[in-house]
């Protein structure tokens, strides 16, 4: 287990090498000067050249990189250029509130999609099939920024039961497991947790179908074995691809939706990268993206590891 734990940390560092190029390259390559928004339209050259020396955009982009890389590695990405705060004080505020956002709508999503995955999959072909199925479809299809658009409207301004918007009453730095803060995340959660919720029962109504066609389920029940205990068979055998699944959710959910962070005014990773994009802060940008993407290698590793140990059989592999 250690040694298969040990192989796939050592997978990681050409990963992570090769995400902090692309972050890096991406960011430089896109239209734009980064300085335009914080120079005035008159500035001279001269304070042009200082601004530039000073963020290390005179360099060759090797060097901005070795540099920028060198620097990371040490725990400083940078300074904002529109706040000129510290990106990494910038980037840690915002991931927490990604994170439990993420978690939640996470624990809601495989729940959910859990039990209408566990149902449609036992119940196949009939009329809870059909049901649970029909709702993991629509869960994938319908864009979850209209459905928090609606949310919005029927439970904040028509209902008034949840705020519309925010990251709690105290603000982005506010977090408690007090109620007044949880209404503010009830609704992104809900929201962002739709489409993995479709994905996550679609994926387990697969697995129980098919693992309840094996000859082996087959064989427990011809024994006589009571139904509770061949179907915790069945979710034993169901368990490593379930947790494979559910890790890439969390993973995608943990990038943070810019999209439903800004129609929630949630301050996590999408909120402030949609800020940074209009304001062309490129310091953020990367520092952003690199840590966004270090949080979905990581957890790719951590459900590797957990799936190992559910199943040695993958350790064999």
């Amino acid at each position: 287990m250690l040694v298969y734990a040990f192989k796939r940390l050592l997978h990681v560092i050409p990963v992570a090498m090769g995400v902090s190029i692309v972050c890096f390259m991406l960011i430089h390559i896109a239209p734009g000067d980064p300085l335009a928004a914080i120079l005035p339209t008159d500035a001279s050259l001269e304070l042009q050249a200082q601004m530039r020396t000073f963020y290390g955009l005179d360099q060759p982009l090797p060097v901005q990189y070795a540099l920028w890389a060198w620097h990371a590695l040490q725990g400083d990405l940078g300074t904002s250029i529109a706040t000129g705060r510290p990106v990494l004080a910038e980037i840690l505020s915002a991931s927490v509130n990604s994170i439990i956002l993420a978690v939640a709508a996470t624990i809601i999503g495989f729940t959910f999609g859990s039990i209408l995955g566990f149902l449609a999959g036992v119940f196949r072909g009939g009329w809870i099939d059909r049901i649970a199925s029909g709702l993991a479809m629509l869960g994938v299809s319908v864009p979850h920024y209209w459905l928090g658009m609606v949310l919005v409207i029927a439970f904040s301004v028509s209902l008034g039961w949840l705020p519309s918007m925010g990251g709690g009453p105290g603000g982005s730095d506010g977090r408690s497991f007090s109620w007044d803060y949880i209404q503010y995340l009830i609704l992104p959660a809900v929201t962002m947790s739709v489409i993995p919720m479709g994905i996550i029962a679609r994926t387990i109504r697969s697995l129980v179908a098919d693992i309840l066609s094996q000859d082996f389920v087959q064989a427990l029940a011809a024994k006589g074995l009571m139904t509770k205990h061949v179907m915790r068979h069945v979710i034993r055998n169901a368990a490593p691809t379930a947790i494979s699944v559910m890790g890439l959710q969390l993973g995608y959910l943990l990038g943070g939706s810019i999209l439903i962070e800004t129609v929630f005014s949630w301050p996590g990773t999408g909120f402030l990268l949609n800020g940074a994009i209009f304001t062309r802060d490129l310091p953020i940008l990367q520092g952003t993206i690199l840590v966004l993407a270090m949080f979905f290698v990581i957890v790719n590793l951590v459900v590797d590891v957990l799936q190992s140990a559910i199943d040695p059989r993958i350790q064999r592999s």
